[in-house]
């Protein structure tokens, strides 16, 4: 690949093969990356954008290949041989250490330390109170990794690469966790980045962030390098059309005209529901058949909304109703219960929604184990079936029955999660941003999962961050502004502007906060 500067590419990669047993996870993948540039680096699932992060950022050695940095070969056997070469990565999937204070983390795996042998805490955490300013990054140090919310780890993550001060940057999917003016936030960081001549890599399944932040572009498909050339040169459809390697023309399931549901009864309904420390006067009714989105912006309660009607938050007031009749749910398992049977794709599929290092078969009939028992034994032909069933309806490989679902792509590993609730049998499933981090043909792949998995009267409740989902898969969509539900839009009022404004408080001039247009919860 060429550039208009000239010079010597920051990064080089020459025929990079990995392979894993029989997956081929890269095939002979070259691309070069010119200083102080933005690269982008695309493809689905599993295509191998991942591995080759990994391979520079000396997690992971190739078979065969070489990386060159600056024009000098190198092997990068650890990550200390990265760091050494100026390559710092914030990963998708955060390192940070839970019970560790932010201040800790930030300075792992070397801190300062003094001529006495002792770490000198007071300027680092000057030093880090400073760098965490000049990014805007409002965090305490002195809180708990593990208590944050998703967004502001990844924030942190990112903050902690440049702390580091790298000549390359590596960003696996930085803004899978990040949305609205965090985003905004990280396109100010990198475009900072490249003004002081910082080289970036930047994996994305969005378009719209490629194009805004990126120069130029490498797309894998099955591991191998299809097109490298400028962002300017090709259209978001011939992007597509690379990485999945057919078109897309209607990525999304025809959308149903607005239902009457009369004086039917709701399969889950909320009164005046508050949960957390937001949520609260929460009505809510979602009928079998269909698909109803929550829109809001981070911290509005969506979070305490989708963990009180699964029985992992604790409710401050109201209740919650199966069918026209009150349940009481003090834990998952009240929501497993076959008479309830309600399912929930959590934010983080990797500590919240699997067992990494266990096999996806187990991870999909574990919620309804004892289902398989035949007196002291399990039915391990019967657990086989019954998850071999799910896995061939989300198009998931075979080959989970017995790896690791930890071996399988963020994709793939989202797949396995669904799995779990159809083998579950679940009349009602909870998805929270289910899509994020996930390539655009598996995205098409779960949309028509979705509107299938209605159209037999399944019942969705369904957060997302990507306001074109709301727009194009749900039947209505309500709307949460400081904890309420503000407004509900359906039909011609459902569009990604209507969305957005209520997102902000803008359909709302009163500052009432009240919905005259939500569905009446039937007794």
């Amino acid at each position: 690949m060429s550039s208009e500067r000239g010079g010597q590419p920051a990064v080089e990669v020459r025929g990079l093969t990995k392979t894993y047993g029989p997956t081929v996870a890269n095939r002979d993948i070259a691309f070069a990356v010119m200083p102080g540039t933005v690269h982008a680096l695309l493809g689905e699932n599993g295509a191998g954008k991942s591995t080759t992060m990994k391979v520079l950022s000396g997690l992971v050695r190739p078979d065969a290949g070489e990386v060159l940095i600056d024009g000098r070969a190198l092997t990068l056997r650890t990550p200390r041989d990265a760091h050494a070469a100026g390559i710092q990565t914030a990963f998708q999937e955060l390192t940070l250490v839970p019970d560790l204070t932010v201040l800790d983390n930030m300075l792992l795996p070397r801190a300062p330390w003094t001529a006495w042998a002792t770490l000198d805490r007071r300027r680092t955490r000057r030093a880090v109170a400073a760098h965490f300013d000049r990014l805007g990054v409002a965090a305490d140090l002195d809180a708990l990794a593990g208590d944050l919310n998703l967004a502001l780890r990844q924030k942190i993550e990112i903050a902690r690469a440049l702390f580091r001060r790298p000549a390359i940057l590596l960003l696996d999917e930085p803004t899978s966790a990040l949305s609205g003016s965090d985003v905004d936030w990280l396109g100010g960081i990198i475009a900072e980045a490249k003004a002081q001549g910082i080289t970036v890599l930047f994996i994305s399944h969005r378009m719209p962030e490629v194009r805004a932040f990126c120069d130029t572009m490498t797309i894998l498909r099955n591991g191998q390098a299809v097109f490298s050339g400028t962002v300017a040169e090709v259209s978001d459809a011939e992007v597509i059309e690379m990485i999945i390697g057919r078109s897309v023309e209607n990525a999304f399931p025809p959308l149903r005209p607005p239902r009457d549901h009369g004086g039917a009864t709701p399969v889950l309904a909320a009164r005046g529901l508050a949960a957390g420390p937001k949520l609260r006067d929460v009505d809510l009714a979602l009928y079998p058949g269909e698909i109803v989105g929550i829109a809001g912006l981070q911290g509005m309660g969506q979070d305490a909304l989708f963990r009180g009607l699964f029985g992992a938050e604790r409710l401050r007031a109201g209740r919650i109703e199966l069918d026209g009749t009150p349940i009481h749910l003090r834990a998952p398992a009240d929501a497993l219960d076959p008479s309830v049977a309600i399912g929930m794709v959590p934010e983080d599929r990797k500590s919240e929604g699997l067992f990494l290092k266990l096999p996806g078969r187990q991870n999909a009939t574990l919620p309804v184990i004892g289902r398989f028992h035949r007196g002291p034994l399990l039915d391990l032909d019967a657990e086989a079936r019954a998850a071999a069933g799910a896995f061939d309806a989300v198009e998931v490989d075979d080959r989970a029955q017995y790896l690791p679902a930890g071996a399988f792509s963020g994709g793939n590993q989202q797949k396995i999660v669904i799995a779990k609730w159809l083998v579950a049998q679940s009349r009602v499933l909870l998805l929270f941003d289910p899509t994020r981090g996930i390539d655009v043909g598996t995205k098409e792949q779960l949309y028509r999962l979705l509107r299938d998995y209605a159209d037999a009267g399944g019942a969705v409740l369904f957060h997302s961050t990507e306001i074109p989902e709301l727009v194009h898969l749900c039947d209505r969509v309500g709307v949460l502004y400081d904890g309420r539900l503000s407004r509900w839009l359906d039909g011609a009022d459902q569009t990604e502007r209507g969305i957005m404004e209520a997102t902000l408080g803008g359909n709302d001039p009163l500052g009432l906060y009240e919905s005259t247009d939500a569905p009446e919860v039937t007794a």
